[in-house]
């Protein structure tokens, strides 16, 4: 059993509030006060769950370093107005920043009841598979 302190439960709801309202502001056409509200509240929730050396240190790694600057950029657009732009420069950043996890969130889902077997499918596999970076041992 996963045991979370108060503050990472806070950080939890904050986090998915976060990809929430940005997922929101994409369907509302880029509005950037959307955008801006869950940038906000994603990286909040970021810091209250692995807290703020950690996520410091996260962001300012060497071969994280153009994903950090990429993100970051991005967030600054968007709160400047300039939604879409800051958008496309954001999600360059986010793919620099959480590609690697990539791989293990379609482990994950191929494991549950309905999404695993799609997922599994002969045809979906290769596919996504590819773009998620997910590295299949020859048999």
């Amino acid at each position: 059993m996963l045991w979370l302190s108060e503050s990472q439960k806070f950080g939890v709801f904050f986090t998915a509030s976060g990809v929430v309202l940005f997922l929101v502001g994409i369907m509302a056409l880029f509005d950037s006060a959307l955008l801006a509200m869950g940038n906000v509240l994603f990286v909040l929730g970021l810091v209250l769950i692995i807290g703020p050396h950690k996520t410091v240190y996260f962001f300012s790694r060497t071969e994280k370093l153009r994903g950090s600057l990429c993100f970051l950029f991005g967030i600054l657009l968007i709160l400047l107005k300039h939604s879409f732009i800051g958008f496309i420069i954001e999600s360059f950043g986010i793919l620099g920043l959480f590609g690697e996890f990539f791989a293990t969130m379609v482990q994950f889902l191929r494991s549950l009841p309905f999404i695993g077997p799609i997922l599994s499918n002969p045809i979906v596999a290769p596919v996504i598979d590819k773009m998620a970076g997910v590295r299949v041992l020859p048999v």
